[in-house]
């Protein structure tokens, strides 16, 4: 996370959720649990058209269309008591040719972040934190008063929505379009949603903000059920942007509505664990089945309810500072299938969005992890403090890609040749040692 971003979680004075009754479903039978140390270290959908189920059809390479939507800054109202709206907006990538049909859905979210791109106000927080620093030190507590005044203002501007005139949004949803341009390149239609409002509105709403995000997920994806019957706000309402006119792609008929995936990075992470919780199937929109879930360096959210009917994968980077959200360990005992655990060695939490990675030069861009004391190196964050050598951020990019790839593949394409990778039977080229696997395969219901 950004560093003058409120914490949704702080007010509580303890920066973790707590974890209601969790431990009852925790205790239910005993899951088969395989442990590959590769590193050291709902009910009945109602029937909506679509094609048939069958294996994910194959898209030719570069055959992917990249466009936008956007529905207005607050055109989202949460119908939980949180306070505030969000924009109806997101990043779509799918196969040029839809005329096979059958195609996936998975709907992205990303975490809680500066959600206005605003160079001079971020410029005005950094020069104020260093004269109040130098106000300490010399004792002049007026002084550093003063500054700590123009710090708070500059952060409210960066964490401001809508962003004043001028200023365009941080568009943290575009951080994962080398992923969804590989997903879609598979023949999976990826839809990477905007999450600013929510983030702008979220301190001290702790026990709010994830069923907030529960609920935007369900929105978008009403509007793409709707939109492939044909109808709705978004018929008509994608551009393109490589043309930067309509686009001309036609869904009508071409989602399979049955075999839908939730992606989720930080507290997008937290959401997706949320939106598919046991207990909130039932309010999913009518025809959507949710079958593969996929986090990457999820924060825990409030409820913690269980989630144990969804196939999922968490992906967690050693020197990831937030190291909140351990869905893997809560769930292994009770899971009634397959779920996964990643573990990037030298991975820090930001790289998987470029948007939130030095080289894309954005506004509060930066590497969160811990620097070890041998250069190259970073403290893990797993109790252990032991130095990992870091991941680069293409290194950390392509395990994202390929790990994800092979998981929606696999549960939402029926595509076993991913088994192994997901196991930990096969490593990736080149990166022997470096990813470590656990998985569980689940009780009996």
């Amino acid at each position: 996370m950004a560093n003058q971003t409120p914490d949704p979680n702080a007010p509580r004075g303890h920066g973790r959720p707590r974890r209601r009754a969790f431990r009852a479903f925790a205790a239910v039978g005993a899951a088969v649990v395989s442990t590959c140390l590769l590193a050291p270290s709902a009910p009945p959908a109602v029937a909506v058209e679509q094609a048939p189920a069958d294996r994910v059809p194959a898209v030719p390479r570069g055959a992917v269309v990249r466009a936008t939507y956007d529905l207005g800054d607050t055109a989202f109202a949460p119908k939980v008591p949180f306070q505030g709206r969000n924009e109806l907006a997101a990043v779509v990538h799918h196969p040029r040719d839809l005329s096979r049909g059958g195609h996936p859905l998975i709907v992205m979210q990303h975490g809680q972040w500066t959600t206005c791109a605003d160079r001079p106000a971020r410029n005005r927080l950094a020069a104020a934190k260093r004269a109040r620093d130098a106000a300490l030190a010399a004792g002049d507590e007026a002084e550093a008063a003063r500054q700590e005044k123009i710090i708070e203002a500059a952060a409210e501007e960066l964490l401001a929505w809508p962003c004043r005139p001028g200023v365009p949004p941080l568009p943290s949803s575009a951080g994962y379009d080398y992923l969804a341009q590989e997903l879609a390149g598979r023949g999976f239609i990826v839809v990477s949603t905007g999450v600013n409002g929510i983030n702008a509105t979220s301190s001290g709403q702790a026990d709010t903000v994830y069923e907030a995000r529960a609920e935007l997920i369900d929105r978008h994806l009403a509007l793409w059920r709707d939109l492939a019957a044909g109808k709705g706000p978004l018929k008509g309402g994608l551009k393109d942007t490589a043309t930067g006119g309509p686009s001309r792609a036609d869904f009508r008929g071409r989602i399979d509505f049955r075999r839908v995936g939730t992606l989720g990075h930080s507290m997008g992470g937290g959401g997706v664990f949320q939106h598919a919780a046991d207990p909130r199937h039932r309010k999913w929109p009518a025809g959507v089945q949710i079958k593969a879930v996929f986090a990457i360096g999820p924060t825990a959210n409030w409820d913690n309810e269980p989630v144990t009917k969804v196939p999922f994968a968490e992906l967690w980077g050693s020197c990831d500072r937030v190291n909140a959200g351990q869905f893997f360990a809560w769930n292994k005992d009770a899971n009634t299938v397959p779920i996964y655990r990643f573990t990037p060695r030298g991975g820090n939490h930001n790289y998987p969005n470029t948007q939130w990675s030095p080289s894309s030069g954005q506004v509060d861009a930066e590497d969160d992890a811990v620097p070890g004391k041998k250069p190259g190196h970073c403290l893990s964050q797993d109790g252990e403090q032991r130095e990992d050598r870091q991941l680069d951020e293409a290194t950390q990019r392509r395990i994202t890609v390929e790990y994800a790839t092979a998981f929606f593949r696999r549960h939402l394409g029926g595509d076993t040749t991913t088994d192994a990778l997901l196991t930990g039977r096969r490593q990736l080229p080149g990166l022997k040692g470096v990813v470590g696997v656990e998985t569980s395969k689940g009780r009996t219901p």
